[in-house]
């Protein structure tokens, strides 16, 4: 009878809200002509349909409004704020369902991300802003509680159909982005670095092992793909994204001993990017660069600025977070905030402000001004563990594992997005759309483990009966 009654709650909230808008339409029609209103109304009929059904749906909702909250699109301010009351009670139900599954477990990572919002909260207290860095606490502690509940319900016994609708994912937001930058010449990701960011460290990677791990037609379509991904990647300009992109498919193609395909790719990447020069060009002369060389070398490596070194653009902001540093060695700033000059005139509640936060120009770095060399130590035990894990999944497959395996994309995007945060400040950035989805692989990357070690997947905490393994190393190709 429980059972029964929580299947109908989704359905009866959802009669509710349709009731209510029929109400509203005779006693108080003008709500229904304010776009504002009509619109929270069928937002909240289509977060009723995803918690409807939590385990297929939340997640792939949850992706779509933290990307619509980064791109210059309508509504994006009011996602902007509206996401965080979505991420919350997306932790909030999948916590919940999470712990009703006889499966569940806690391992050494959930504990050492624990750890970390602690730490995370230790730093606040003695930041200069400490309002907004608690909300900065806050959104943390959403997004490490989705991922070690929700986000793990997305792949919880069905790893496989998982990561073939991430892979339909990044092929059908290839082409939309090549839509968006190639044909009508919008930014769809509003920076370069952000272009950089998704096609680097999920589009490219993840493309590639599809091509690996399939045959036939699906392998041309997903080789097309993967080739528009990584022309998109070069005409970003973003060395991160590119330095990522090259670095996790190496891995792959190394692991996997697909030697051929190395080969083929590096003379692609090659051709891509004279090609990715003529079709969107780097835009020198708005951004004062020096365009008296058109080698690849000068527009890749230095972006035209030469004379300033390959790391000129950043050797200013990592300065300042060494300075931060110095002047606040042990406890930080406050975490998700920075000593900037100048008292802040307001305190942003759902987003950050040029006033509380700064550039750092490396994740790493920023973590440590946020919260000191004392509490920064968590967080890098957590970005070691990652770092191992990932290590672990590829030594797998170069021994005797199968590219095919659901495990290994995930790997590729977790390594390529370690790579990625050396130069940009996402991993710990909340509201950006690859932390959100980088932290929810890592924690399903966890689960996925102990089908290829058994052994050696430590678990601290088990509160119910052992978990049976859920996938095996030999599945059917990707795409089949």
């Amino acid at each position: 009878m429980p059972s029964r009654i929580s299947n109908l709650i989704a359905p009866g909230l959802l009669l509710a809200s349709s009731l209510s808008v029929v109400v509203l339409g005779f006693w108080r029609p003008g709500y229904l002509t304010d776009a504002y209103y009509l619109g929270a109304v069928i937002i909240l009929q289509i977060l009723i349909a995803a918690l409807w059904n939590y385990r297929q749906r939340f997640f792939v909702l949850l992706m779509l409004i933290f990307f619509w909250a980064g791109m210059p699109l309508s509504l994006a301010s009011v996602w902007t704020s509206g996401r965080w009351y979505v991420l919350a009670l997306g932790t909030l139900v999948g916590f919940v369902i999470y712990m009703k599954d006889q499966r569940h477990y806690f391992a050494t990572f959930h504990l050492v991300a624990f750890i970390c919002l602690l730490s995370a909260l230790v730093s606040a207290v003695v930041s200069a802003y400490p309002q907004l860095a608690l909300l900065k606490v806050l959104s943390l502690v959403l997004l490490f509680g989705y991922g070690a509940a929700g986000g793990r319900l997305a792949g919880l016994g069905n790893e496989r159909k998982f990561v073939r609708g991430l892979l339909t994912a990044c092929e059908a937001g290839t082409y939309i982005t090549a839509a968006s930058y190639f044909l009508l010449h919008f930014d769809l990701f509003d920076s370069p670095n952000s272009l950089g960011a998704v096609m680097g460290v999920v589009a490219v990677p993840f493309l590639l092992w599809g091509v690996l791990a399939s045959e036939g037609q699906t392998r041309l379509r997903l080789a097309l793909a993967t080739g528009v991904a990584l022309l998109l990647l070069l005409s970003s300009y973003s060395r991160a994204g590119i330095l990522s992109a090259l670095i996790a498919c190496f891995l792959v193609c190394a692991a996997s001993r697909n030697y051929r395909t190395m080969a083929k790719g590096t003379a692609f990447v090659l051709l891509a990017a004279t090609l990715a020069i003529f079709i969107r060009p780097l835009e020198s002369k708005e951004r004062g660069f020096d365009t008296d060389s058109d080698s690849l070398t000068t527009v890749y490596l230095y972006k035209g600025r030469r004379t300033e070194g390959m790391f000129g653009s950043r050797r200013s902001v990592w300065d300042e977070t060494t300075a931060a540093i110095q002047a606040h060695p042990w406890f930080g700033t406050g975490f998700g905030t920075s000593a900037v000059s100048g008292e802040a005139s307001y305190t942003p509640m759902f987003s950050s402000s040029a006033q509380t936060t700064r550039e750092h120009g490396n994740s790493y770095l920023a973590i440590v001004e946020w919260t000191g060399l004392l509490g920064v130590l968590p967080f890098l035990a957590l970005v070691l563990l990652v770092g191992l894990y990932v290590k672990r999944v590829f030594r797998w497959l170069r021994n005797d594992g199968q590219v095919v395996s659901p495990i290994v994309p995930l790997a590729a995007v977790l390594a390529a997005g370690l790579v990625d945060t050396v130069f940009e400040d996402w991993l710990f950035a909340p509201g950006y759309y690859l932390c959100l989805l980088f932290w929810v692989l890592a924690f399903l990357l966890v689960d996925m483990l102990p089908a290829i070690q058994p052994a050696r997947a430590p678990v601290l905490l088990r509160w119910t009966r052992p978990r049976p393994e859920r996938w095996q190393p030999g599945i059917p190709a990707a795409g089949r």
